[in-house]
């Protein structure tokens, strides 16, 4: 199953690492079989790992591109990473492990944000572009994975359930009550909201891009839709 969680403060603020730890260790139960959590500057990015693939440690998340520049913590499995990875090794692209997780990466490397539109999986990852400093998140096209955000006091959290989030003091456990209408109504939440105030779904098929140059508050662009 896998779980992600992650903090992006655009105040400048330094992210602890044991604010990191708390939010993945919300999220045990997602990933029995490893743990990592990465704090650099105002960035922090946890994963909580159930191996499928590449059962080495060569697979461990948040795992750093062989250039440096980028880092990524996922949740899923992309179908078609055999095919993707041998495309890229023509470009001379190199891998380390086994893992789809080194091809989402390297795929986000040679093609940028449009990478997901050649993902056939599912999925819900975030990667920390160190050269662009922007935080880039994506979700699986029917949204079968969970991606969830808050974006509060200039701070930008995100996380595979909403519990994770919650560790964090900016974040605090209130009701929506424009999305609770929406529930009694139709006995159903259909919009990006959720029962928790200030907190969202990144809706199925869409990006979210978050950084010093990208307005706030951060918007979904979709990249897919059924219709």
């Amino acid at each position: 199953m896998c779980g992600i969680a992650g903090i992006y403060d655009l105040s400048g603020q330094p992210v602890s690492l044991a604010q990191v730890q708390r939010m993945t260790d919300a999220i045990v139960h997602r990933g029995p079989d490893g743990q990592g959590q990465l704090a650099e500057e105002n960035v922090g990015l946890g994963h909580r790992r159930l191996a499928v693939i590449d059962l080495t440690p060569a697979a461990a998340q948040p795992m750093a591109s062989r250039s440096g520049h980028c880092v990524l913590v996922y949740n899923g499995e992309v179908y078609n990473f055999q095919s993707l990875r041998a495309e890229l090794q023509a470009l001379g692209y190199r891998f380390n492990s086994t893992s789809d997780t080194e091809v989402v990466l390297n795929a986000y490397e040679a093609w940028g944000e449009r990478c997901v539109e050649r993902f056939n999986g599912m999925f819900a990852f975030a990667i920390w572009d160190r050269r662009t400093r922007r935080l880039f998140l994506a979700r699986d096209r029917y949204g079968i994975k969970p991606l969830y955000y808050a974006f509060v006091g200039g701070v930008f959290l995100f996380g595979s359930e909403i519990k994770a989030m919650l560790t964090h003091p900016r974040l605090s456990a209130g009701v929506d009550i424009e999305a609770l209408d929406e529930y009694f109504t139709f006995q159903n939440i259909l919009s990006d909201r959720t029962l928790f105030a200030n907190v969202r779904v990144l809706p199925a098929g869409c990006t979210m891009s978050v950084g010093p140059d990208v307005a706030h508050p951060p918007r979904a662009s979709r990249y897919w839709d059924y219709r």
